[in-house]
């Protein structure tokens, strides 16, 4: 938030008047009776019995969105009508980031459809290249409201990387010099030696997944050999990068080569990665403990979602994944904590298509979180073997209730299924919905176009690997676990999967926006406090200057050092 901004009041609901702007002490009071002080210890767990428990728990680059919809034209022809009663499907739907096939059309300049690799390759390159400069610019020359907007030394080196790939694929042979370049300064107190190092290393990467967009193997696996010789999982953050795109292109290569079986594989990588994301183990509470963006993003998800049942008694929640379920201890406190509008009944509806057990185990902790806190609080799992099962009676749902619809990281999977997409959106709308709150990465890696989509995860997951590799630099045992248990295999399936065996599919925001209006929502903004309690969140965190949240429309996105990491935005159906 832009200090300099007029100061905006607004009323809590005991009446109490923030004020956002110059002046916030009133807000920073209120945020820390319930909000980060809470948010904080909750992440008071303990292990019993080989168990992570609830029951102790006191609460726990920009990417180019502009560019993948000019290039792909996602969505632009979609002729949907939101106001009509009728829930109408339009066929075009299927072009929601090439859904459904590989194959089909997509609105492309024909003059680049035509261009085959490197040239599709080097274009995303210098567009990354010429972004980068920007920011670089931008953060020295301007009063930025973000926290930090620097950009992370893994972007710079693959940016070096990418420029010296540029030169060597072009007319050009000039070498690229480190101490030249004009972002050197950014790496001061870095050795030279190692710079160059990691530069060679990602060029050789980029120059192996060109020998595997053109299909030349052999050459391949030579350059992969020598990367993974020189990469580990357990060195530099440039390294554990390259070390895990090395087995993605490994893998991609024993795919296109009959080597392995692509189906059988994909699914057994989604499932291993989804249960492990629901278990509350170790790893995970330290990577929800020290990793900030995870703690903010839930906690102004939980916010919005307060907000829009403040005045409601009866208060139902439908989880589209609940996973371990954390961030209802968040909204539990919350609303036990209320004065004007007592809660009633709190209940929440878990959905899942597998994982059963560990489902009802988050149900049953927080059964338990409820009742230390006094609530009355309702568990409810629907199993479906498909959501396309899933139907108004399976809920038990209540006239007088308000309804809210969390979704983290869930649309994600229904990309390549738009009738599952379809479905699911038409049965919430039936229902008596005050909000849905959508999580999701603002990665851009879902091109049909195998070089665009590794260029796109090379520098979202070098991102995520910088974030990692700083707040996490005391426990590089969790941090191995989490990069090779979780980033891996879904590394390993955006780059080396194709069609339907593509289990992870990501678009950004934009993408989204023209999604959901397709079917009749209109997005609702995000409030100035959660903004303001997001931001006094991440001063918790010794890495949280390096973090930005910036409002982009109605929703938030945070960020890391420039690069966007994800987005929360807060939807309905349009009232007629």
């Amino acid at each position: 938030m832009d200090k300099n901004n007029s100061a905006e009041a607004f009323e809590n609901e005991d009446g109490r008047k923030l004020v956002i702007g110059n002046s916030m002490r009133g807000s920073e009071n209120w945020v820390e009776s319930w909000g980060t002080d809470s948010l904080g210890s909750s992440l008071g767990f303990f292990q019993e019995q080989g168990n992570i428990s609830l029951q102790n728990l006191s609460l726990y680059k920009y990417q180019q969105e502009k560019q993948l919809i000019e290039e792909f034209g996602i969505l632009n022809d979609l002729h949907l009508d939101i106001v009509s009663p009728p829930f109408q499907y339009s066929e075009d739907i299927n072009q929601l980031v090439d859904i459904t096939s590989e194959t089909s059309e997509l609105n492309e300049p024909k003059k680049e459809r035509s261009c085959v690799f490197p040239s599709e390759s080097l274009g995303i390159l210098r567009n990354y290249e010429s972004e980068l400069r920007r920011l670089n610019v931008q953060s020295r020359e301007t009063n930025c409201s973000k926290i930090n907007c620097g950009i992370s030394s893994v972007d710079w080196i693959i940016e070096l990387a990418a420029e010296k790939f540029l030169q060597s694929s072009s007319s050009s042979i000039d070498e690229l010099s480190v101490l030249s370049h004009p972002y050197a300064s950014s790496f001061l107190g870095l050795a030279k030696e190692d710079i160059d190092k990691d530069v060679q290393l990602v060029q050789d990467l980029l120059l192996c997944a060109e020998r595997v967009g053109k299909k030349q193997y052999d050459s391949a696996s030579k350059i992969l050999k020598s990367c993974r010789t020189q990469s580990c999982s357990k060195r530099s953050t440039i390294q554990r990068l390259v070390y895990y795109f090395t087995d993605a292109l490994y893998d991609k290569i024993d795919r296109e080569t009959g080597r392995i079986n692509g189906k059988v594989l994909a699914k057994k990588q989604s499932f291993d990665v989804e249960n492990k994301l629901m278990n509350l183990n170790p790893t995970m509470l330290a990577f929800h403990e020290q990793f900030p963006l995870s703690q903010v993003t839930q906690f102004s998800a939980i916010q919005s979602i307060i907000e829009h049942v403040a005045n409601s008694r009866k208060v139902h929640i439908i989880d589209l994944e609940i996973r371990n379920g954390m961030q209802f201890t968040i909204l539990m406190q919350a609303l036990a904590a209320r004065s004007k509008c007592p809660l009633d009944h709190l209940k929440i509806t878990a959905i899942g298509t597998n994982s059963q057990p560990l489902i009802e185990e988050t149900g049953r902790q927080l059964k338990s979180f409820a009742q230390s806190m006094n609530l009355n609080f309702s568990f409810k799992t629907i199993m479906v073997e498909d959501i396309l099962d899933l139907n108004e009676s399976l809920f038990d749902l209540d006239a007088d209730e308000a309804i809210a619809v969390y979704a983290a990281y869930v649309f994600k999977n229904m990309i390549a299924q738009p009738d599952r997409l379809k479905s699911l959106l038409k049965l919430i709308k039936n229902m008596n919905l005050q909000v849905m709150i959508v999580i999701e990465s603002e990665a851009n890696d879902n091109s049909p176009f195998f070089v665009t989509r590794f260029v796109e995860a090379l520098f979202f997951y070098g991102a995520f690997f910088d974030i990692l590799g700083e707040c996490m630099k005391h426990d590089e045992s969790n941090r191995t676990i989490f990069e090779s248990g979780i980033f891996s295999p879904v590394i390993r399936n955006i780059i080396a999967a194709e069609g339907e065996e593509r289990k992870y599919r990501h678009v950004s925001i934009d993408i989204w926006r023209k999604c959901f209006r397709q079917f009749g929502m209109v997005e609702i903004r995000l409030s100035v406090s959660s903004i303001y309690q997001a931001n006094l969140l991440l001063k918790n965190f010794a890495c949280g200057g390096s973090c930005s949240i910036d409002l982009d429309g109605k929703c938030l996105i945070f960020g890391w050092k420039g690069t966007r990491i994800n987005s929360i935005s807060a939807w309905r159906f349009q009232r007629l």
